[in-house]
């Protein structure tokens, strides 16, 4: 049911070497699905630069899986862009993940030379032609940012048009936010991939403080559950992941062309997901 699908894994870049170290242990554990590529974080304002083009370059060397890097245009030059993407380039990167990238407390959005991710994607097409297959982000409950829902699939149209070939969501816990975002997309008449972003759930304080942050709404039902459970590790893991993959076998069975898990460096959470699903097929 599920196979030929794309599935792919997100990792953040660490901050020493104990972490590296580890983190290549878990790509290496995540490797063994076969995934589609591994995409690699990039801090607010470019912050990361380095560090996410070291581990970059490690995924696919190392473990040689497909690695997209995370590139934002915020706060940063054309120059600089235009240094990473020769650099990504020669390095036999093929994909990378386009992003407005989020701002920095000292920044505003007229911070660097490109504004948003649009601007972004229409400078690595001129860059570097179709050398880079290029993600989008999406957003199906709207971008936290955005005025109005309606505005905001207008951008996503925008950033489409500009030369992406594919889009990653946001993760959400509602199937109808994302199957209503792709109906609304193809009317508009864009018919790129838009792989569901998938958050596991280990961990209620840190999922609610990021839900909050990035505007993913957490349906009641799974607040109240996970509230009674409290500090009790072991049911948390159980019930979110009884969650998530009904709610992955949803999307797949409704057409979403693979899934992108948002590993948080972890292996375990997003393998337990999708042990569950090759158990349907």
């Amino acid at each position: 049911m599920f196979q030929n699908r794309r599935y792919s894994f997100e990792f953040f870049p660490t901050k020493t070497d104990a972490g590296h170290k580890k983190l290549m242990t878990i790509a290496k554990q995540l490797a063994s699905y076969n995934p589609d590529f591994f995409s690699c974080t990039y801090g607010a304002g470019g912050s990361t630069r380095n560090s996410t083009m070291k581990t970059v370059l490690q995924l696919e060397n190392e473990i040689k899986i497909s690695t997209a890097p995370h590139l934002s245009c915020i706060g940063d030059s054309k120059a600089n862009l235009r240094s990473l993407l020769t650099q990504y380039k020669q390095a036999g990167i093929k994909r990378i993940v386009a992003l407005r990238g989020d701002l920095s407390l000292d920044m505003s959005m007229s911070s660097g030379e490109l504004c948003y991710a649009n601007d972004l994607v229409s400078f690595i097409r001129q860059e570097s032609g179709d050398h880079f297959h290029i993600e989008i982000a999406a957003y199906p409950e709207m971008h936290p940012q955005a005025r109005n829902f309606e505005d905001d699939l207008k951008n996503f149209i925008r950033k489409a048009n500009s030369g992406a070939n594919s889009a990653i969501t946001q993760y959400f816990f509602n199937t109808d936010s994302y199957f209503y975002f792709i109906e609304r997309i193809l009317a508009m008449g864009v018919d790129i991939p838009i792989v569901p972003g998938i958050m596991p759930i280990t961990n209620y304080n840190k999922l609610a403080r990021f839900s909050k942050a990035c505007g993913a709404e957490i349906p009641r039902w799974i607040c109240k559950q996970l509230e009674v459970y409290g500090e009790d590790v072991k049911s948390t893991k159980a019930f979110g992941e009884q969650v998530i993959s009904n709610m992955c076998e949803q999307l797949l069975q409704g057409g979403a062309p693979g899934l992108h898990f948002y590993t948080m460096n972890l292996a375990e959470p997003s393998q337990a997901i999708l042990d569950s699903l090759k158990r349907l097929d």
